[in-house]
């Protein structure tokens, strides 16, 4: 494995990629200053994956009563994932929360003077630091499967945007589905949460698409450790492909979904949710299930 690379894109964003991680970065503010917090953030990504690697098999066992781990980022991954499962007996590995633990480690380098706001994006899982005033929109888009060449090209439309202001309290963004980079349990096309931390926001997304789930005899679901040897999930049945479903059937998947996600809200562990199944929507703050409308 090539050891990390970083790049300064057209836009003024930065690149950072070692092995699996695959990060944007992007800051405003002045110049000198936005030039060392990339630095910075450089610097502290250069030893992400090493760290991670050095604990991957307790990484990968589920989280219990006390965190054995060592590293910054693995430590605010099983306490990210041990909140959102407190009170319950949900499978999880501090995996659930990775990309979002890393994201928010490197987003700690804007958090000083000169930087008025900052993202870190790691493969769609967002930290975010934004001063009194400032504000960022997320494009939401729901189904990796309409993604294609021609949209690539002409350019993307998106299904909804989320504004959020300083004022929300909100510091991270993640996504999860059957679809993504990671496996699901459930048949949610994609479930995106807010949070106070990239972490929660990773961990609790995981958790809100498995539960977006219904029983049909062609949903084709196979043991995790078959599609990768080394899955946290071992032999844990994860979604490989979902038929069309009735009406009631979404309607149902996505009520399961939207009840583990105001359990979440109840409990402070994220700030809304947004949940999609095959063109049907659900969220929090509204509580209503229905057809989505597309927007850019």
């Amino acid at each position: 494995m090539t050891g990390p690379v970083s790049h300064v894109l057209p836009d003024g964003r930065w690149h950072f990629q070692h092995g699996p991680i695959d990060i944007i970065a992007y800051a405003q503010g002045d110049a000198a200053d936005v030039r060392r917090a990339h630095q910075a953030a450089w610097e502290r990504f250069s030893t992400v994956l090493s760290e991670l690697v050095a604990e991957l098999p307790t990484l990968r066992q589920p989280v219990g009563q006390a965190c054995a781990l060592q590293g910054e980022i693995a430590q605010r991954m099983w306490h990210a994932c041990r909140a959102c499962t407190a009170s319950t007996s949900e499978f999880i590995t501090p995996m659930a929360a990775v990309a979002g633990s890393v994201a928010q480690a490197l987003i700690a380098c804007y958090n000083r003077p000169g930087i008025g706001r900052a993202w870190v994006n790691n493969g769609g899982d967002i930290a975010l630091y934004l001063t009194e005033g400032q504000q960022v929109r997320v494009g939401l888009f729901a189904d990796l499967a309409r993604l294609d060449d021609t949209m690539l090209a002409t350019g993307v439309r998106t299904d909804g945007v989320l504004e959020i202001d300083a004022g929300l309290g909100v510091a991270g963004v993640a996504t999860s589905g059957w679809r993504g980079r990671s496996y699901s349990l459930g048949v949610a096309d994609s479930v995106t949460v807010l949070a106070a931390t990239a972490a929660l926001a990773d961990a609790a997304a995981t958790l809100i698409a498995n539960a977006v789930n219904v029983d049909h005899p062609h949903i084709v679901r196979r043991p995790a450790s078959e599609l990768k040897d080394d899955s946290d999930l071992v032999d844990i049945a994860v979604t490989v492909d979902v038929p069309l479903l009735t009406d009631e059937q979404i309607c149902q998947a996505l009520q399961q979904g939207l009840e583990k996600a105001h359990a979440l809200l109840q409990n402070r562990l994220i700030c809304a949710s947004v949940l999609t199944c095959q063109g049907w929507f659900a969220n929090t703050w509204s509580g209503e299930i229905s057809r989505m409308r597309l927007y850019a």
